[in-house]
């Protein structure tokens, strides 16, 4: 579970630690994880913002791990057959290194979208609160902005995740392919793949850069607000 630890300052952080740690053992129990952090001075946008933040550097990991892995995979083309164990130890670390950095952008757009369900529930029952009408229709004109905002943002989130699944599938096809078949004949059939898996990984990549792009707009307009 994220917590905004950068939010403390340095001199309060090793006072803090140990109430931070237990916080975030409180695991799926949401409400006592929210009065927690509200205690401690953290309301529920700030732990989206931070949260989005998250999502936004899993999503510039990932660039760079698919970059790396199709490199990695793009070496093998080259190699001599009495290397081919060797690399194929190498693609298959690079195969398990991208499904391990997809599967942390899949985990951090999960708590983005639990955190952003919660705030605007919370939101959306204050609302009953207000005396003052004009107040109510402003904050309420708030809430459809940044919910449309933020639908906006979570669109791009899964459109960018359900691009890592064909290029995930197709490392795992070459590297299934090459373990059963080290020779010449299975790096010319790895050759001809690649031109297709560079393009879907060109396509997660700019997908990627759409997501981070709306994640920074979002941040930005959370940070303004505030």
């Amino acid at each position: 579970m994220s917590i905004p630890v950068t939010a403390v300052t340095s001199s309060g952080t090793r006072k803090l630690w140990p109430l931070l740690l237990s916080v975030a053992l409180l695991g799926g129990c949401s409400s006592l994880y929210y009065n927690t952090m509200e205690k401690l001075g953290f309301e529920k946008r700030d732990i989206l913002v931070d949260r989005v933040e998250d999502a936004r550097d899993s999503q510039n990991d990932a660039q760079e791990t698919f970059r790396s892995s199709l490199e990695r995979f793009q070496s093998v083309v080259d190699t001599p057959d009495t290397e081919l164990k060797q690399r194929y130890a190498e693609i298959s670390d690079a195969y398990d290194d991208s499904k391990s950095s997809a599967d942390d952008v899949r985990n951090r757009i999960d708590e983005v979208e639990e955190v952003a369900e919660d705030l605007f529930d919370e939101w959306e029952d204050e609302l009953d609160e207000y005396e003052s009408a004009s107040l109510r229709r402003n904050s309420e004109q708030q809430l459809d902005e940044t919910r449309a905002q933020y639908s906006q943002l979570i669109s791009r989130m899964h459109n960018a995740e359900e691009r890592m699944d064909p290029v995930l599938e197709a490392f795992q096809d070459q590297v299934l392919y090459l373990k059963h078949n080290l020779n010449a004949q299975a790096i010319g059939s790895l050759e001809n793949e690649l031109v297709s898996i560079r393009q879907d990984v060109d396509e997660l990549i700019r997908n990627m850069e759409q997501s981070i792009a709306e994640s920074e707009a979002f941040i930005k307009r959370f940070r303004e607000g505030g």
